[in-house]
């Protein structure tokens, strides 16, 4: 191979999806290319092309505008144009080169031909960005269908090692007490070349020792059970479990290649098993002091990393999060009550934000309020204000750290009446000033966690019956949300953070994720949509006014491909032991997965624009 074909290969073989082929496939891609130079301002495709081609820009950037002359969007180098291979989806749209071009153009029929061992990169041409994005969200739910907690998990992660073991020879007693002075329940029976010839449990000695009159002077070969089961260290945590429950066994000893490796005990099981939301919650409903609830917090990282681990998706984990945040809240009022006595008044303890709409993640910080029934007197105040920084004092030390914007219910400003309340949302919506459109995009976020429901669904119905009529505020809540925009420059490429201890990454909550909300949060505000849940509010939306059902698909899909990255990102850094954040680095997905990152933000940008011509 020459130099040119060298470089070519080089490049080819570093983009998109031709980055996941064999050597011998690209180099077959290479040999079927024709280069083109192309001017500024010339149309494709160039005169001499004569058959439908797929264009690989390696210098300059290419234009493609609609049939009205709008610019659409730009390919800049690595980006691959297909306009001319699918006329039937791209009949209105024509590119130009925006500057002189080094073009790469593949033969559409030789092309496939030469990728007709590989499907899937045939289909990432064939289909749209939005196709693409919907596959890919579709492949992950059926990963997280076929996932399962004990199906999916090996017995390595969970056994103990080394396994305690006691020789054959030695008597019951000496047996007895190493097994006390170790804290186990159990030990294995070995002989003098260390092969396991049985196992001693605590029932052994009650059972075989105690009612049996055996002399503890004997050896413990003598009330030890032989013949044992064993597993082998590549099998699953259900094969395990299975064992276990098939033989009435409590204790399993694992082996590698034959050899003692470890224990693995039903309590490990249970143990692993019980890293869920509902047993965590359990857990919280039975804690009697706020020490209690911070040390059950500490398991939250662990249950978000195995979730994401078992493919479990990044809104139901959202969910799980929120609902455990909920069960935190609420013990928390309960313990506040039991030491302040009961409210003077009724009152509702309302969150907003994430967790308010199931969203939340592991290490967030808390956004809630109270609204309190308007029978108030001004003596009940100290009580409210007491609960107030108890509940926030007590999420804090359980994890949940103090709003950075104090946007808590031991904020007075936030610990309120109900007509205070009604009051507060009247004057956002008919005067949308700066600080009163960051207050809504906080506020028309709340649900109930404890107290009178009916406190918030009053306020809420009077808020929605407003924002419904309230175009200007509307006009003035959309503006305000599109300055948030997908980090995704002009030519495809990424715009990351230029410096700080957050250089060259992406922040994937406010960048990302962030316009999805605030879009959704607009459609509901604008429709009366009572849902608070992201997804919910998209759905319900879906063919209103607002946006159509096949843009309401797609951008379900960039939310749910964008959460689940953010997901996994954060599980790699609470598995390493660092703090979970929001900041993405490239050199964390592949370059396919980049693509589909595109894929999502070229969805968000479509509806943004599509929000800004409306006003």
């Amino acid at each position: 191979m020459d130099n040119e074909l060298s470089e070519i290969y080089a490049f080819v073989g570093s983009i998109a999806p031709f980055e996941q082929l064999p050597e011998e496939t690209i180099v077959n891609i290479v040999s079927h290319i024709s280069i083109c130079y192309i001017t500024a301002g010339q149309a494709l495709p160039p005169q001499h092309i004569e058959t439908p081609s797929f264009f690989i820009v390696r210098k300059g950037a290419l234009n493609y505008v609609d049939q009205n002359g709008d610019l659409i969007g730009k390919y800049g180098e690595g980006d691959i144009c297909t306009v001319f291979c699918y006329p039937e989806k791209y009949a209105s749209i024509s590119v130009t080169a925006e500057e002189d071009c080094l073009l790469y153009a593949l033969d559409k029929q030789k092309l496939l031909g030469a990728l007709i061992t590989e499907p899937h990169i045939i289909s990432f041409f064939e289909q749209s960005a939005e196709e693409r994005l919907k596959n890919k969200v579709s492949s992950l739910q059926e990963e997280a269908v076929v996932n399962s907690t004990l199906t999916n998990t090996g017995v390595d992660q969970l056994y103990q090692s080394p396994a305690a073991t006691i020789n054959q020879h030695q008597s019951i007693a000496e047996t007895a007490q190493k097994m006390t002075e170790l804290g186990f329940s159990c030990l294995v029976v070995v002989d003098d070349e260390n092969q396991v010839k049985g196992i001693v449990t605590d029932k052994d000695f009650r059972r075989r020792c105690i009612t049996g009159g055996i002399s503890p002077a004997q050896p413990i070969s003598e009330i030890m059970t032989p013949d044992i089961s064993m597993l082998d260290i590549r099998h699953t945590a259900f094969d395990a479990l299975i064992a276990m429950t098939s033989r009435h066994i409590h204790h399993l000893p694992i082996t590698d290649q034959g050899k003692l490796a470890g224990m693995l005990t039903i309590t490990d099981l249970m143990h692993f098993e019980g890293q869920n939301a509902i047993n965590l919650t359990s857990l919280i409903h039975k804690a009697s002091s706020v020490d209690e609830l911070a040390e059950i917090s500490e398991l939250i990282p662990k249950l978000q990393v195995k979730m994401a681990r078992l493919g479990t998706p990044a809104e139901q984990v959202g969910k799980s999060i929120s609902a455990i945040t909920m069960a935190f809240t609420i013990r928390l009022i309960e313990i506040a009550e039991e030491l302040y006595g009961k409210a003077p008044v009724p009152y509702a303890w309302v969150a907003a934000g994430s967790q308010a709409r199931q969203e939340q993640m592991a290490q967030s910080d808390q956004d809630n309020a109270l609204i309190i029934d308007d029978s108030m007197q001004p003596e009940h105040a100290p009580w409210f204000e007491r609960l107030a920084r108890f509940v926030c004092d007590g999420l804090a030390q359980c994890g949940f750290i103090h709003c950075p914007g104090n946007v808590m219910a031991m904020n007075e400003q936030w610990r309120q009446t109900e007509s205070q309340w009604h009051q507060y949302f009247h004057d956002w919506i008919e005067k949308p000033s700066p600080k009163a459109l960051m207050h809504c995009s906080i506020f028309f976020d709340l649900t109930t966690v404890h107290g009178d429901k009916q406190l918030l669904n009053r306020v809420q119905g009077k808020m929605l019956a407003k924002t419904q009529k309230a175009s200007l505020f509307i006009a003035h809540l959309s503006k305000n949300a599109l300055q948030f925009t997908p980090p995704l420059g002009f030519f495809r490429d990424f715009v990351l953070i230029s410096n700080g201890k957050n250089k060259k990454t992406m922040d994937l909550k406010h960048n990302a994720i962030a316009p999805i909300v605030d879009l959704a949060r607009i459609y509901a505000l604008q429709e009366g949509i009572t849902s608070v849940n992201t997804i919910e509010r998209i759905r319900q939306a879906a063919g209103t006014r607002s946006i159509t059902k096949d843009s309401a698909a797609n951008l379900i899909d960039a939310f749910e491909f964008l959460t689940t990255l953010r997901l996994t990102h954060q599980a790699n850094q609470l598995q390493a032991g660092d703090k979970a954040d929001n900041f993405l680095s490239l050199k964390e997905i592949s370059r396919l997965e980049r693509e589909y990152l595109k894929d999502a933000f070229k969805v968000i940008k479509t509806l943004q624009d599509n929000r800004q011509s409306v006003y």
